[in-house]
């Protein structure tokens, strides 16, 4: 399994490493979210697929969850869930059986296509209040607003 994983992952041609035997960290890059690093682990009975999404929202929880909870309804091979601590990480699990080079690979492109699609919409809902405070910080500034720009209809005071 260890060796169709590698050979999978090199064919995609993204970015890996093996921190030890049979356990795979995966660089995806993105647009929005510029990176979501992704786990492969392979276990007796399962490949598990884990990615950390985004930390616990600040703001506006039950219309966040209630995102999160209507986006599950509609994804392949992984979903959104919550660590002890309520950061939310895409996670799923794929039997040995069915693990391909394809499978990797339509897994890995779900794991990038969620996390890359919903990142935004996910930061607005959870976030709002603290990307409205470092627009106006960065601004005073004269602080680049590049990477908030996505933010600009909400956080942008002069819109």
């Amino acid at each position: 399994m260890r060796d169709l994983i590698e050979t999978a992952l090199k064919d995609s041609e993204v970015a890996f490493e093996e921190p030890r035997p049979g356990a795979f960290l995966v660089t995806l890059p993105g647009q929005h979210k510029l990176a979501t690093m992704t786990w492969l682990i392979v276990g007796d009975q399962a490949l598990h697929v884990e990615a950390f999404f985004c930390r616990k929202p600040d703001e506006n929880h039950v219309e966040f969850y209630r995102w999160l909870l209507t986006r599950n309804g509609s994804m392949y091979g992984v979903h959104f869930a919550l660590d002890p601590i309520g950061d939310v990480y895409l996670v799923g699990r794929l039997p040995l059986g069915g693990v391909t080079a394809e499978e990797i690979d339509r897994v890995l492109g779900c794991v990038l296509t969620y996390s890359d699609e919903g990142f935004d919409r996910a930061l607005e809902l959870g976030f709002a209040s603290s990307i409205r405070r470092e627009w106006e910080w960065r601004a005073k500034r004269g602080e680049s607003l590049a990477n908030l720009r996505a933010f600009a209809r909400f956080a942008d005071p002069d819109r």
